[in-house]
């Protein structure tokens, strides 16, 4: 049986401290997972990165190869953002890849790649406008979006998250078997 490959991306969420769990969760569930993060969610995790290379035996990225240099992850089979604060949202359904996060899940959308996408924002950034039709055109792009009741992540009021209690669950659930 091939193995199956997962891209667990977060982004600079406070979710994404607890980034281990999913890992575990997805490995024990016969996933290799590999990690990615944003620009600031790497520094954010500069104390935590040998120790998720360690778990999933692959390095971290958080930054673009250089020209040259080849990927050191197998394909994936599957990619998860979360979790996807409304910047990489935003960036990702405007099609802009500033960060390697962002142009992975651009890349992954045109070239049909199975992917999740479960925002991690507060009420105020989720009745932003644009959030609302970023999240519309992900969905019309192919890409499974958990976000609101009863299958994805319900915004809390400003400073009210719960950063332990974030659904990771829902968001491998949502993976191809």
């Amino acid at each position: 049986m091939k193995k199956r490959v997962l891209y667990l991306l977060g982004c600079a969420a406070p979710p994404v401290q607890y980034m281990d769990r999913p890992v575990r969760q997805a490995q024990a569930e016969g996933w290799e997972v590999c990690v990615g993060l944003t620009p600031t969610a790497a520094e954010w995790m500069s104390d935590r990165l040998a120790a998720l290379e360690d778990l999933t035996g692959h390095p971290v990225r958080h930054a673009q190869r250089r020209v040259g240099e080849t990927s050191r992850w197998p394909a994936a089979t599957a990619s998860v953002i979360a979790p996807a604060t409304l910047n990489t949202v935003n960036l990702i359904a405007l099609g802009l890849t500033p960060t390697w996060l962002a142009g992975h899940g651009v890349e992954a959308i045109g070239k049909r790649w199975p992917l999740v996408v479960m925002p991690c924002v507060n009420s105020a950034y989720a009745s932003h406008p644009q959030f609302g039709r970023s999240l519309e055109t992900l969905r019309g792009a192919g890409v499974r979006v958990l976000f609101g009741e009863p299958d994805g992540f319900v915004p809390n009021s400003p400073g009210q998250g719960d950063p332990e209690g974030y659904p990771w669950r829902l968001a491998l659930s949502a993976l191809p078997d």
